[in-house]
């Protein structure tokens, strides 16, 4: 078991392809509206397909696999598609015909217009925050699948989609980040059919298949039962994952950035709303989960693979396509995986990179010096590139044992909450003082790290606290509940902490 010359021969052409075509379709880059918003002339079907490559990423692609594929896993993890959904409607229909009324490059503009310059600003290094945590995330992941496949180094991968990343961004800004996402988009869907059509095909067809997955109970989707401290229950993504997904897709910058490149509102709707197709990617890769499962149910998995599967249960898929595909098409879905590391790079650095410029330039610079800010804005590009490929490291060495999906999503647990509580301040249109919603902040901010596993891990690294502290004195409740409370936290104490300062400032243009 390896990666064949081939394999690697495949893997250059398919970066030297995708870079090719993030150059052909850059367009002009002579304003800030060009390299960050792509004119606003993007048609919305790439934009949507943009979004669901963000979203789907190198996590969903190898980590929703193992976690049906380990002992007691499920389809569960599809219930969140409820909330999801519901939330991208909410987005689709509200959120982007209040943006779109005002000229702005950012939700954290907008936030600042009502509530005043201290909400933009506290906004926006929240979203600094969450972009770090969250994406350093998927990169890591990356690093999990190169190292067990190629043997490659995990700092060394790194370092190549961090290199990747920037070039890309500096490339074209945000047209090629989002031609670059759709190739990736289509190749992990092609990659997830292909790879579900053997399995089924392995397993002896579609009736054995479901048959064995069936009976170990890998095809269940619903949970009933309510507890705080599972998160795939139904009563999660009903009344907790919506609160994450509206905030993911109207308030997070990586997200909202590729709705203001279409030309209009009602675009930008559509492509968010129309980004629900995700789901069905989501599902091939359960589906490829339980495959697994009903494959090595009836083939015996080799010592070698068995080996690395004890080591990172995350290498399974990868690994299974490298013993089970040809040469070469192997190789295609790996270097899938790999791009889609760059692209979510790619496209939180120019989002951190387009809300550090409008956080430190007035309006009047932005309109009277558009090429210097342009200049700007690349450099600001490969400060952050190199910021988050260091960050990234560091998680690596700490978190590389971790459930990847409850890391992933528990990194967004600290600011996503906050972000939405200030939102809802501001949409009630009345200029708030700091001090409430700092307070907010804070008090949510900590509360999160009271209840989040990975903090204790990270302070159990960097400080040596023994390994019973947590359990001594966290809260025993799960990550998905924080996004919803945090919320609250930072909504209630903005609200009635807060001296509403000079006239009502409406939400409308």
């Amino acid at each position: 078991m390896g990666f064949h010359l081939i394999d690697w021969v495949v893997v250059a052409a398919y970066l030297g392809l995708t870079t090719w075509i993030g150059h052909a379709m850059k367009g002009k880059q002579g304003t800030i509206k060009d390299f960050f918003l792509g004119g606003r002339s993007l048609p919305w079907p790439a934009v949507s397909g943009s979004i669901i490559a963000t979203e789907i990423s190198a996590l969903t692609f190898i980590a929703v696999p193992a976690g049906v594929f380990a002992a007691n896993g499920d389809m569960r993890y599809l219930q969140w598609a409820i909330g999801s959904i519901i939330a991208r409607v909410i987005v689709g229909v509200f959120f982007v015909r209040l943006y779109y009324r005002r000229q702005i490059f950012s939700p954290y503009d907008f936030m600042g217009n009502v509530l005043g310059e201290h909400a933009r600003r506290t906004t926006t290094v929240l979203f600094w925050v969450g972009g770090i945590l969250g994406q350093s995330v998927r990169v890591m992941v990356t690093a999990i699948i190169l190292r067990a496949v190629t043997g490659i180094d995990a700092n060394l991968c790194i370092l190549l989609v961090g290199a990747f990343a920037v070039a890309w961004t500096l490339m074209g800004g945000m047209r090629t980040v989002i031609w670059t996402d759709v190739v990736q988009f289509l190749v992990f869907l092609v990659g997830g059919i292909v790879a579900l059509v053997v399995l089924i095909s392995a397993a002896g067809g579609w009736g054995d298949f479901t048959g064995v997955a069936g009976e170990a109970g890998k095809l269940r989707v619903f949970d009933l039962e309510f507890s705080l401290t599972d998160e795939y229950i139904l009563w999660v993504a009903i009344f907790a994952i919506p609160f994450q997904n509206v905030t993911a897709y109207g308030l997070d910058q990586l997200m909202v950035q590729r709705a203001f490149c279409c030309k209009d509102a009602k675009d930008a709707g559509k492509a968010v709303i129309w980004s629900s197709v995700s789901q069905v990617v989501t599902l091939v890769m359960l589906l490829v989960g339980a495959g697994l499962y009903a494959f090595y149910e009836a083939h015996e998995m080799s010592p070698e693979m068995a080996a690395q599967i004890a080591e990172e249960r995350n290498t399974v898929f990868p690994l299974w396509i490298l013993e089970n595909l040809p040469v070469g098409v192997g190789g295609l879905i790996i270097a899938g995986a790999f791009a889609a590391a760059i692209s979510s790079l790619d496209s939180i650095l120019a989002a951190l990179s387009q809300t550090s410029i409008s956080m430190f330039t007035k309006q009047e610079t932005i309109d009277a010096d558009q090429g210097r800010l342009v200049s700007l804005s690349r450099l600001v590009v490969v400060g952050w590139g190199v910021a988050l490929t260091l960050f990234t490291m560091v998680l690596y060495t700490v978190g590389q044992d971790s459930d990847l999906i409850a890391l992933a999503f528990g990194m967004l647990t600290y600011t996503y909450g906050p972000l939405l509580g200030i939102f809802m301040l501001a949409v009630l249109g009345k200029r708030r003082s700091a001090g409430g919603i700092l307070l907010g902040v804070g008090a949510s901010v900590i509360f999160t790290l009271w209840v989040q596993p990975h903090f204790y891990q990270f302070a159990g690294w960097a400080f040596g606290m023994g390994e019973g502290t947590a359990e001594a004195i966290r809260p025993d409740i799960s990550w998905a509940w924080m996004f919803p409370i945090s919320f609250l936290i930072t909504f209630v104490c903005g609200y009635f902490f807060s001296s509403v300062e000079g006239e009502d400032a409406t939400p409308s243009a």
